[in-house]
């Protein structure tokens, strides 16, 4: 059974599938360009498709005390709009980075166009999302600023730790919340400047969002490392492959079969080396003491919640956690 990629009960909210695909029209009108091959390359990954779990985010915080859901508002819709054009931007520089062939099934960008036409079209991208960003406001503008930032900043992170077998936990958490969990944060909070809700609220489904990207991200790691090829659609423990030391292998290192796992990773290894890593991090407790990790966010991100009115959007950012963690069950009965 494949996992999903970015399993979400935002998408059953009343209206979001609408809502949605007003998001993908103004996508593709943003990127529009008078030069037909940056149209072209712009649109490459968004025609690929994807569950658009950020603008879904924005859309949902944005109807966070709305007693009943009705059609986004247009400010929510476009803030979505540049959330999701700062993720596609950084897929097309991290593909770049990573030497990737294929991104959602097709092609990756650099792979297709070459990875200068990546690089600029990242660019591209960025610049449209704060463009939008501008237009809704300073305080958006800023966050959008601050979270291309952060993005930047936890690559670095991880890119710095790249076959490190003393990289701390702290660090890897640094890095996720820079990765991961800022953007989502920011989907939530622009939801909720953009609608005008009382500043509270807006905290609240910002810390949500923060503490749902952290979870999300330790996750994707632990079904790294424990779903099989097929399930991910790429090969398990690719993050092993290419020297990214996640909690479970942290964890794994810091504990009685850290000295053999050692041995095999700190550089470069080959599919035999992989297959014995992988298996010993799949006999050791670090994968169970991992999904507690993200439980613990799951919970940190429903206790904000609680903060918030008894609406049908905010009933439906609790099941996205439930959700979240039920991957790994997906993954386990496999």
């Amino acid at each position: 059974m494949p996992v999903p990629a970015e399993s979400t009960s935002l998408l059953e909210l009343p209206g979001m599938a609408d809502d949605l695909g007003r998001v993908d029209d103004e996508l593709r009108r943003v990127v529009a360009s008078d030069d037909p091959f940056l149209t072209e390359v712009a649109r490459h990954l968004i025609d690929a498709g994807g569950k658009r779990v950020r603008p879904a985010l924005t859309i949902t915080a944005s109807l966070a005390t709305a007693p009943e859901p009705g059609p986004a508002i247009q400010e929510a819709v476009r803030g979505g709009v540049a959330v999701e054009l700062v993720h596609q931007g950084s897929l097309y520089h991290d593909d770049v980075i990573d030497g990737a062939d294929t991104r959602r099934t097709v092609q990756s960008v650099n792979a297709r166009f070459g990875n200068l036409e990546a690089i600029l079209a990242g660019d591209y991208l960025l610049a449209r999302a704060s463009e939008i960003a501008a237009d809704l406001g300073t305080e958006v503008a800023g966050l959008l600023a601050s979270t291309i930032a952060g993005l930047c900043e936890g690559q670095v992170r991880e890119l710095a730790s790249n076959y490190d077998v003393d990289r701390t936990e702290a660090a890897y958490l640094e890095s996720i919340g820079g990765k991961t969990a800022v953007l989502l944060a920011t989907a939530a909070r622009i939801g909720g400047i953009v609608a005008d809700l009382p500043r509270d609220h807006v905290d609240a489904l910002t810390g949500f969002g923060h503490a749902y990207g952290m979870a999300f991200q330790v996750v994707d790691d632990v079904l790294d490392l424990t779903a099989t090829d097929g399930q991910l659609g790429k090969p398990a423990g690719n993050d092993l492959c290419e020297g990214v030391y996640t909690l479970p292998v942290i964890r794994t290192l810091a504990g009685p079969a850290g000295e053999e796992l050692r041995h095999l990773l700190g550089g470069p290894i080959d599919e035999d080396a992989r297959d014995r890593a992988l298996a010993i991090v799949r006999a050791d407790p670090s994968l169970a003491d991992s999904m507690a990790t993200a439980v613990a966010y799951t919970t940190e991100a429903g206790d904000l919640l609680d903060q918030l009115p008894s609406t049908p959007a905010v009933a439906t950012l609790r099941q996205t956690c439930d959700l979240l963690l039920a991957r790994v069950d997906a993954a386990a009965a496999g």
